[in-house]
């Protein structure tokens, strides 16, 4: 037998939460952000989502995630549902040093990880200066 304590503002609260997110939750997936040497490393939280429902977008400069955790249909009465359902996304801004036609996606254990290049034109690199003359070259 099961007992169950109802607090009606509890449930209110929970509700809020998911809907509007807070500061702690957001109502978006969850997400790290790390640099790793010349890669910008993202992970994301989609656990229960099959990775036939989460779908990448690049546009300019903008990365969409979207990713629906479906509703299991049963014929049984269910006791608790504080896990979020349906469809969901999150949009992040990518900066111009970011080689985004190289971007690499895994997705194992409910964790979606992308791996963001630096850009060839972002990385430091010497340039050459050359005298007036031409006798002498510095290099800086």
């Amino acid at each position: 037998m099961l007992i169950r304590n109802t607090d009606p503002f509890r449930e209110f609260d929970r509700l809020t939460q998911q809907l509007m997110g807070t500061t702690n939750r957001p109502s978006v997936m969850p997400m790290d952000a790390w640099r790793e040497g010349d890669t910008f490393v993202l992970e994301f939280d989609l656990p229960g989502v099959s990775a036939e429902a989460i779908d990448l977008d690049i546009e300019r400069n903008v990365l969409t995630v979207r990713a629906e955790r479906t509703a299991r249909n049963g014929d049984w009465e269910m006791l608790a549902s504080e896990r979020s359902k349906g469809a969901f996304s999150r949009q992040l801004v990518l900066g111009d040093n970011l080689d985004l036609d190289r971007i690499e996606a895994a997705y194992d254990a409910g964790v979606l990880r992308l791996n963001i290049p630096v850009a060839e034109k972002a990385k430091p690199r010497k340039i050459e200066i050359g005298s007036v003359d031409a006798k002498e070259a510095i290099t800086a």
